[in-house]
């Protein structure tokens, strides 16, 4: 088993979906987690309940990631439960529009650019002030394939996963020399209840373009996850992972 002893690990969007899942993995190998969670507490305390019924330790704690001053809070009250954050986990979905480019209005691609930019902000900014001076930490953001491979109708989406591919690039280059690194995960499309409205035919076609036959699950992304946050990752940073059963390759 990797080993995150004495590892705490924010992660952001954290009631269900991918975030739900990375949040029990990494408290499965021994990390203390933080879930963040916009609006379903009920969600969030279950899988608090899950985790500490599995030996794990962790706290919930509800925040609008876009929201600077929520995020701060969070930290502090993080930070004053275990004693530092190690590792932040950008996962926190931001909604958009998945309609084509000439129906979008201005307002709907701004919302998603600048929702998904602040909450990549607000969060690193607020960790960096706890990791910089301990010159340690793991920066891991959930991107999507769809910021490198196309798909119909997701313009917005696109636009501001890519904008989170290029800001990473950066981030890794000016704290690297502060032993911080940061990767991004891309995942394919993956089962979660934010895809659970798509029809099963377009599963099914995502599927057979993968070498693997399969879409993916909540808990392969976990795993590149947990990689992430473990020391195995410590000469890899600037990076962008995809999790997508061979969809693409890079």
């Amino acid at each position: 088993m990797i080993g995150l002893h004495n590892t705490t690990a924010l992660i952001t969007g954290a009631s269900r979906g991918i975030g739900a899942s990375i949040a029990k993995s990494l408290a499965a190998h021994s990390a203390s987690v933080i879930i963040n969670y916009f609006q379903n507490r009920g969600k969030a305390e279950q899988i608090l309940k899950d985790i500490k019924a599995g030996g794990g330790k962790g706290m919930i704690f509800q925040a609008d990631v876009r929201d600077n001053s929520a995020v701060r809070k969070m930290i502090q009250e993080g930070i004053k439960e275990f004693g530092k954050i190690d590792v932040l986990v950008n996962n926190a979905n931001i909604n958009f529009p998945i309609k084509p480019f000439t129906e979008l209005s201005w307002d709907e691609i701004e919302a998603k650019l600048s929702g998904e930019m602040k909450a990549l902000y607000n969060c690193s900014q607020a960790v960096l002030e706890d990791m910089i001076p301990r010159k340690s930490g793991k920066l891991i953001f959930i991107s999507s394939g769809l910021s490198r491979h196309p798909g119909y109708g997701f313009s917005a989406h696109a636009a501001a996963k890519s904008a989170m591919d290029s800001i990473a690039k950066v981030m890794a280059l000016e704290l690297g020399p502060f032993g911080i690194n940061v990767n991004v995960i891309g995942p394919g499309l993956t089962r979660t209840d934010a895809t659970s409205g798509m029809p099963e035919a377009g599963f099914k076609r995502s599927a057979d373009m993968s070498p693997l036959k399969r879409v993916g699950e909540p808990e392969d992304i976990a795993g590149a996850a947990v990689f992430l946050a473990s020391s195995l990752s410590n000469y890899m940073t600037g990076q962008y992972m995809p999790v997508n059963g061979g969809t693409f390759m890079i």
